[in-house]
């Protein structure tokens, strides 16, 4: 059964369209508040199509001559990186780049946190984007084990979402790079406007629970381009 996250009816439709729905209408599913279990297979659906995520780390103190400010020593640093859905856990894969900042940081020792959001495609679109489901993954960084690499096809299912970033893959010519993982530790979700939707922690078991299935299965808000919004006000 599809899951289906549904929204506020003035949410998430324009203004000519409003008016065809009923002020009072909120169109929950069931006339409820997605569960945690719920928002966590939106969560997972909402990776298995991104391609790009902002990676947080932080710096680590000076202790040798850089090139980088003495100041930012602990400031933490977001930058946008290739990610891929390729592992059935939920730890998002990377391609690390050791002269990458974010990776710099890794190996120095700092943990690292995932944003992602969901952004319907063109010819969806809500009213606020503050309705919009988003999350953040917060974990560490470790390298993939060759056994590992093979086993769930890293390289093959990396270019499927990056085919340019075959330049770069481990053993290349041009920087030294290796695969890596994030691993999920903690998940916090904002699904949307609290009157409709979950905010709050996933807990990491519950992440990884979700199946490939569930994923498949799960329609987010807006994804059915065709039908733009009216699969979520309920008829």
């Amino acid at each position: 059964m599809r899951l289906i996250l549904a929204l506020a009816a003035t949410a998430i439709v324009g203004p000519a369209s409003a008016s065809l729905i009923p002020q009072s209408q909120y169109a929950f599913q069931n006339n409820r508040i997605p569960t945690v279990h719920e928002s966590a297979v939106m969560a997972r659906r909402i990776l298995h199509l991104s391609a790009l995520g902002t990676l947080s780390t932080v710096f680590p103190a000076a202790d040798a001559p850089s090139s980088r400010p003495a100041d930012v020593a602990g400031t933490s640093i977001g930058l946008i990186e290739y990610i891929a859905d390729c592992e059935p856990t939920g730890d998002p894969t990377l391609l690390a780049l050791d002269i990458a900042t974010t990776f710099k940081n890794a190996a120095a020792g700092s943990n690292a946190s995932l944003s992602l959001s969901w952004t319907p495609p063109p010819g969806s679109r809500p009213v606020s984007p503050a309705s919009l489901p988003r999350f953040a993954l917060t974990g560490y960084l470790e390298p993939l084990r060759t056994d590992e690499v093979a086993a769930h096809g890293i390289p093959a299912c990396f270019a499927r979402a990056h085919p340019d970033a075959r330049a770069w893959f481990p053993g290349n010519r041009i920087h030294a790079s290796r695969w890596a993982r994030l691993v999920v530790r903690e998940v916090y979700w904002v699904g949307g406007f609290g009157d409709r939707a979950y905010i709050g922690w996933i807990p990491s078991e519950e992440w990884r629970s979700v199946t490939r299935e569930e994923v498949r299965e799960c329609v987010l808000p807006g994804e059915k381009e065709r039908e733009g919004w009216r699969e979520w006000l309920g008829f």
